[in-house]
């Protein structure tokens, strides 16, 4: 009976995680195909191959491939190091959307903006540097004797505070082209997105995504706890720190490409946690779901609501109402995915 339900729990992942993998390939090739101009399958896959085809070489190459790339490369980001999070901390209020990491590169980034004039490429090395020292000014905050999630869970949602406190102050005081921009991307959007902006994220991406899925294992023995996890062999602070560093690195760089898009991150793990079961890591789970959840709400944003509005728009109309069911559940049932 033991080994039959692990064979069920397993291929219920592997289905779950194949259909996953499945739709993100459909939503991208609807992406590259519908817009205000619809381009058949075949010139699409001719962009693809690099041959040169009127009107599409310029709107599916230039245009749409970019940004769909971005949306699975940054909703990847997104998911993983959200449920990371989760996982390390077992409370999935623990997600960079609350604990201040997103609001970091926010200020960070509406700073750069508004009082320095920066461009785009300054603007994403801010976000980046502000969102990793937020994610460390939160860690030695919240350490004492070890590292408990709900003092850290509220220490960031303080620090998250002050933090928008002063993004509304500089947005208060911007004119009126540096306050579109600002608030363009504070919103979290993938409009004008270049080769130059995928390309930091993708080798984030390959980077960091393999050292967590390396402490997987050491990360699922902490949620046993500080006493139980040294005694199977796992050194815990030193595990923390590393999926830590790794998660907060791939946040940093899918925000300075994209802005806080609202709720990936937190939305991805309880979602694949619902849909693939509690067995196993979530982390690649996450990913997926991140993954799809951006490239169909940026999809929905650009053409299924009348007007065009950013995805992260999208994202938070989806988001607000689970933080809600989140939070009422935790007080419930325990903070648990």
């Amino acid at each position: 009976m033991v080994a039959r339900g692990r064979s069920s729990r397993s291929k219920r992942r592997r289905t779950t995680m194949a259909v996953l993998a499945l739709l993100i390939v459909c939503g991208f090739a609807v992406t590259l195909m519908v817009g205000r101009t619809f381009y058949p399958p075949a010139e699409v896959v001719r962009v693809l191959l690099g041959q040169d085809v009127a009107g599409a070489s310029y709107t599916v190459g230039r245009l749409r491939l970019p940004r769909a790339v971005l949306a699975i490369t940054a909703g990847f980001c997104f998911g993983i190091a959200g449920v990371t999070f989760q996982t390390m901390l077992r409370n999935p209020l623990a997600s960079p959307d609350i604990i201040g990491i997103s609001a970091g590169s926010s200020a960070a980034a509406a700073f750069a903006i508004v009082t320095l004039g920066l461009g785009a490429t300054q603007v994403s090395i801010f976000a980046i540097v502000s969102g990793l020292a937020v994610a460390l000014m939160v860690y030695v905050l919240s350490f004492k004797d070890g590292i408990v999630g709900t003092r850290l869970i509220l220490i960031g949602i303080g620090i998250a505070a002050m933090l928008d406190s002063v993004t509304a102050y500089i947005l208060s005081r911007a004119g009126q082209w540096d306050l579109q921009e600002a608030t363009r991307w504070l919103t979290g959007s993938l409009n004008g997105t270049t080769w130059s902006s995928v390309v930091p994220v993708l080798v984030a991406m390959a980077v960091l995504t393999p050292v967590l899925l390396m402490q997987s294992r050491n990360l699922a023995v902490t949620q046993l706890g500080d006493d139980m996890a040294p005694a199977l062999g796992v050194r815990v602070s030193r595990t923390r720190l590393i999926v830590i560093v790794a998660a907060v690195g791939l946040i940093a760089f899918a925000t300075a490409a994209t802005g806080p898009i609202a709720f990936v991150a937190f939305l991805s793990g309880p979602i694949a946690a619902r849909i693939v079961g509690a067995a196993g890591s979530l982390l690649v789970p996450a990913g997926l779901v991140g993954a799809l959840l951006v490239l169909v709400a940026d999809f929905v944003g650009q053409y299924g609501l009348g007007t065009r509005y950013p995805v992260g728009i999208v994202t938070g109309v989806l988001g607000a109402p689970y933080l809600i069911y989140l939070i009422i559940r935790s007080n419930r049932v325990g903070g648990t995915l």
